[in-house]
């Protein structure tokens, strides 16, 4: 038997590296990952046969070796699982999918409705909207299910603007479902922000944080609405968030991109005291005690959000170059058509779709759709991190015809990164996420459909 130290070298070789320290940022100002020189990202598929001696394994130094070790272990007989999956996928026909495109549209507008009367009733009481007099029902009305995964049902097919602050504080579990806590919750939360300002914010002109900040302040004049962002108490709010969650996660620190999802929540967290669109609104005029809440609670719920999906801002953003090449499997497999013709035109998904995936949509969409979209996203276990990609998917089909038309590079990229959509409102949205969650039931649990 190996010794304690053998044991020790088994999950630990290297210890210089561990999770939190700084490292280099990579930004999307930067030019996009190349696979070829970064061969320790690409698929564990592509790794060289193993030398070691037949009869004898090899002994495993890292975790990460020793699940390729074991990765296979589940492996037998699944071609033919492939083949039939592969089957079924190529058997989809346009009638199939406008069926179910039309069933989840149907089902979504039913429950929208049930909701808004829940909502409705839920407003007109002096208690907090979504608090346990409805939505929290007792075990007889509703079995099934906790809850928040009842909530999670009613926002999915979208929230209304008097409820949509509470409720997105609930979802992102920024706030508990059990209402007595909620208001202490908050109190604690907005003080350990402000604790967090009154430690690090003074930092932001030392030459070890200069960098940050100053691209931080680049940044924020070119987000968009410009009527909200440029307003001078709305700047100072979002280079403080900004720069807090940068500091406190040195895996990433800042990376362009990240700055675009401060917006739907300061938004909807604004919407909580006015009446009128933000657009044309002078946050100034509201009390200060009132910005503060809206500062911290926005900090705290872009930060749930960026749990999920960190690896997307890491260096080199591995989680962001692993959605591109899903995104690009998938449609090769929902619409042939269409990824042939970016192939024969030299089209690159990276070019395009980083931005999607960097920015969420934020960039293709206007903040209404945005808001919107989020409202389903909050509402949809992994929305931000898995259900996007399906999103992006469905929303690059929704383009086929235009896509065709294209006859060139230069005109299939123009089209791409300024897609009209201007004047989208809740309906396309809608049916943008009906098609997406098709295509995640029938994709989803089974990736073998969309891998050649």
């Amino acid at each position: 038997m190996s010794g304690d130290g053998s044991k020790k070298q088994f999950w630990k070789r290297n210890t210089a590296k561990v999770p939190g320290n700084i490292q280099h940022v990579y930004g999307a100002q930067h030019p996009p990952f190349d696979p070829l020189l970064h061969a320790n990202l690409m698929k564990a598929g592509n790794k060289p046969p193993s030398t070691t001696t037949p009869g004898k394994p090899k002994k495993a130094t890292t975790f990460q070796e020793f699940e390729s070790i074991t990765s296979d272990a589940w492996d037998v007989g699944d071609d033919d699982d492939d083949e039939l999956l592969t089957m079924a996928a190529q058997n989809l026909n346009i009638e199939v999918v406008m069926e179910t495109a039309n069933k989840v549209i149907e089902n979504h507008s039913k429950l929208q409705e049930r909701r808004q009367q829940q909502m409705d009733k839920m407003t007109d009481s002096e208690a907090l909207p979504l608090s346990d007099n409805k939505l929290v029902k007792s075990h007889s009305e509703a079995p099934v299910g906790s809850p928040k995964e009842e909530l999670r049902k009613l926002s999915w097919s979208g929230i209304s603007r008097q409820v949509r602050p509470i409720t997105w504080k609930l979802l992102s579990g920024y706030l508990p479902a059990n209402a007595e806590r909620r208001e202490s919750t908050l109190q604690r939360k907005r003080q350990e922000y402000f604790g967090f300002i009154e430690q690090y914010y003074d930092s932001r002109n030392d030459e070890h944080h200069q960098d940050t900040y100053r691209q931080i302040h680049i940044d924020i004049p070119r987000m968009s609405p410009e009527s909200l962002v440029l307003q001078p108490k709305v700047t100072e709010i979002f280079e403080r968030i900004l720069f807090i969650w940068a500091i406190r996660h040195p895996a990433s620190g800042y990376v362009q991109g990240i700055n675009d999802l401060v917006t739907p929540f300061f938004v909807v967290y604004v919407f909580e005291y006015i009446e009128e669109e933000v657009e044309n609104f002078n946050v100034s005029s509201l009390q200060e005690e009132v910005l503060r809440n809206i500062e911290a609670d926005s900090f705290w719920c872009m930060s749930k959000l960026l749990d999920g999906i960190q690896d997307n801002y890491t260096f080199a953003q591995p989680g962001i170059q692993r959605k591109v090449k899903a995104l690009e499997e998938l449609v090769s497999r929902i619409d042939g058509m269409v990824h042939r013709h970016m192939q024969q035109y030299e089209v690159e998904y990276l070019q395009f779709a980083f931005r999607w995936m960097n920015n969420l949509l934020m960039r293709e969409l206007p903040l209404r759709c945005t808001i919107r979209l989020w409202d389903t996203y909050q509402a949809e276990p992994e929305g931000f991190s898995h259900f996007h990609l399906y999103v992006c998917a469905a929303f690059l089909v929704r383009w086929r015809k235009e896509i065709l038309e294209e006859k060139d590079f230069q005109g299939l990229m123009i089209m791409l990164q300024n897609l009209p959509t201007m004047h989208w409102g809740n309906e396309e949205v809608s049916v943008l996420l009906a098609e997406a969650y098709r295509l995640k039931f029938a994709f989803a649990d089974a990736p073998n459909h969309y891998k050649r």
